[in-house]
């Protein structure tokens, strides 16, 4: 029977090699899962989803280079059917907030992955959400907190997502070729959404710009 059970295939998204091993170790003690591949940033991480489509997407926040809200708003895009599990440390509500926005179907706090891991990897896959307990009130309060949002987060809000990708990038001191590179846009064009970015945030030198993201928990 096992023989023809379709695995649920997982792909981790951390920039902890040792969590990375910890989690694989885990998942291969089940004989319905299979981790398929590893990504240590966001951007290994979409390279990764377009090349080997999992069902699942175990992804960390806080990673360098593009993060993980960063790029679950692109694979939320190129690939829609796959599903994404954030992994993290923090209960923060503006991210979980920012993640549900942004189309994510769980939350599981790194402290507590062990079997809740496994039974939220397969409650996603049956199209399902998992909330950690922990998480939960931030979530609701951060849903409420959203209908009657505060005029900073607004204007956070009205960035695009390659916009929000290079808020991100800026504020860990990119330039704007490193920018370029790793979104693999020209420099021009990053340029261009520094430009919009200024704008919309009515924010115009980079020590402003940073404190901007560091009150959001862009960056930590």
């Amino acid at each position: 029977m096992s023989g023809t059970m379709k695995k649920i295939r997982v792909l981790i998204a951390d920039d902890h090699a040792l969590f990375r091993e910890g989690i694989r170790a885990l998942l291969s003690k089940y004989e319905d899962l299979e981790v398929t591949g590893e990504a240590a940033d966001g951007k290994e991480a979409i390279d990764q989803v377009k090349k080997l489509r999992p069902d699942i997407v175990l992804m960390d926040i806080a990673m360098p280079g593009l993060g993980g809200l960063e790029a679950t708003l692109e694979l939320k895009k190129i690939c829609p059917e796959v599903k994404i599990l954030v992994l993290t440390q923090y209960a923060n509500q503006e991210y979980l907030y920012r993640f549900l926005k942004a189309g994510v179907s769980g939350y599981v706090l790194k402290r507590a992955a062990g079997a809740e891991l496994v039974s939220a990897i397969r409650s996603v896959h049956q199209g399902g959400t998992f909330l950690h307990p922990d998480v939960a009130p931030a979530v609701i309060e951060g849903y409420l907190g959203g209908l009657q949002t505060p005029q900073q987060e607004d204007t956070y809000e009205t960035l695009t997502d390659r916009e929000k990708q290079v808020l991100k990038l800026v504020a860990e001191g990119k330039t704007n070729k490193e920018i370029a590179e790793i979104l693999t846009i020209s420099v021009k064009t990053a340029m261009a959404h520094r430009a919009n970015i200024a704008d919309k945030l009515g924010i115009h030198n980079r020590a402003e710009l940073i404190k901007f993201a560091l009150q959001r928990g862009i960056v930590q």
